[in-house]
């Protein structure tokens, strides 16, 4: 199914089992309360922020896109939020009220922010949809916001910068079933290149000017994986030479190691793949030296014992590669993590509990 399915609802029924955080690496809760926390991002200032998807609303309602048997309500509850990295702040949601799309409950988010990256002080954020983006009309005030890339600006100005969405529309680079889900967000220089996940395709919005209308272009392709599942697109990365990345989740179920992670060109085409072998890889980042960090939010489809309520996908993980090492486990056992970035010392940042309402966190991580 061409879309960023987590089936949600049902792999909630696998929390209660997930096992502690593996030892090793010192770990630190540094915010908590946060709702459907995703993807995070440092300003150049060293601020640490991350998006929360939010609860959606009491607004119009429409079937979930991921197929589950429930609706998803519109409401303007998704927000940019600060976070000390130390943790002796309490998280200040500095920028509120972006649309957003939930069950009833707010449980697992559909639509709204789920990715934050930088140019200077100037804040890009990905909403993100799930689904025909002809669908956005009406469901509210703000809900043409969804499935584009905006700008927020440090004096508040909030604006649309592309419509990632409608490049799904308007050229369905993948030629399968119209389905847009803007998910992860790299800034460049004169550009941002916006991984889509429902249209399997890396989408570049190129302006000279942040402020004037941007051009855009399909970047990239990803193809279908060896398993037979959409490969879903949800990350992209540059390495400290300028190289590009982009991770896939894939499509559900979550088969172990179907999961890969290619490089791109620099002036998009076709891509090669980098590291196989992973397992629904939701974000990616490099530290200065190179070491490339994975976070795979679950660790792959076993058949549960029949009865058990259980989907059998396991726990998220927390993955290194150094520039010149095989991949290794750094954590294990976390709860549906979403997002992962790096700071200058080394210390990597998570959220984790990335489809609650009320119940994200964000988790500071010292390595040796």
């Amino acid at each position: 199914m061409k879309r960023l399915n987590l089936r949600l609802a049902a792999l909630a029924l696998a929390i209660a089992a997930a096992p502690a955080l593996a030892s090793g690496p010192a770990v630190e809760v540094i915010a908590q309360g946060l709702d459907n926390p995703r993807g995070l991002g440092f300003a150049s200032n060293g601020d640490l922020y991350v998006a929360e998807a939010g609860i959606g609303g009491s607004g119009k309602c429409r079937p979930s896109p991921d197929g589950q048997p429930v609706e998803v309500c519109y409401g303007e509850t998704g927000a940019l939020t600060r976070i000390d990295p130390t943790g002796a702040k309490a998280p200040r949601r500095v920028l509120r009220n972006l649309p957003s799309m939930a069950q009833a409950s707010g449980f697992a988010a559909q639509s709204g922010p789920v990715d934050v990256a930088f140019s200077g002080s100037n804040a890009f954020i990905v909403m993100g949809w799930g689904g025909d983006p002809a669908l956005r009309a009406g469901l509210g005030p703000k809900s043409r916001l969804l499935g584009t890339l905006l700008l927020a600006t440090p004096n508040g100005l909030v604006f649309p910068v592309t419509d990632v969405a409608d490049n799904e529309q308007r050229h369905n680079p993948a030629g399968d079933t119209v389905d847009s889900n803007p998910y992860g967000v790299l800034v460049l220089s004169g550009k941002r290149i916006v991984a889509d996940a429902g249209a399997n395709a890396l989408v570049e919005s190129e302006s000279m000017d942040l402020l004037q209308p941007s051009r855009d272009r399909t970047f990239a392709v990803l193809p279908p994986t060896g398993f037979g599942t959409q490969p879903v697109p949800t990350t992209v990365a540059k390495a400290p030479g300028g190289d590009l990345f982009v991770g896939q989740l894939t499509g559900a179920p979550f088969f172990q190691g179907s999961s890969t992670i290619y490089q791109v060109p620099r002036n998009g085409g076709a891509v090669t793949p980098y590291l196989t072998g992973l397992t629904a890889v939701v974000d990616i980042a490099f530290d200065r030296d190179g070491t490339l960090y994975i976070v795979e939010i679950a660790s792959g489809f076993v058949p549960p014992p029949a009865g058990s309520g259980d989907p059998g996908v396991g726990n998220g993980r927390l993955l290194r590669k150094p520039k010149n090492g095989a991949v290794e486990v750094v954590l294990d056992g976390l709860v549906f993590p979403a997002g992962v970035a790096v700071d200058r010392s080394g210390a990597v940042y998570l959220s984790n509990f990335g489809i609650f309402p009320g119940g994200g966190e964000v988790l500071r991580v010292t390595l040796d």
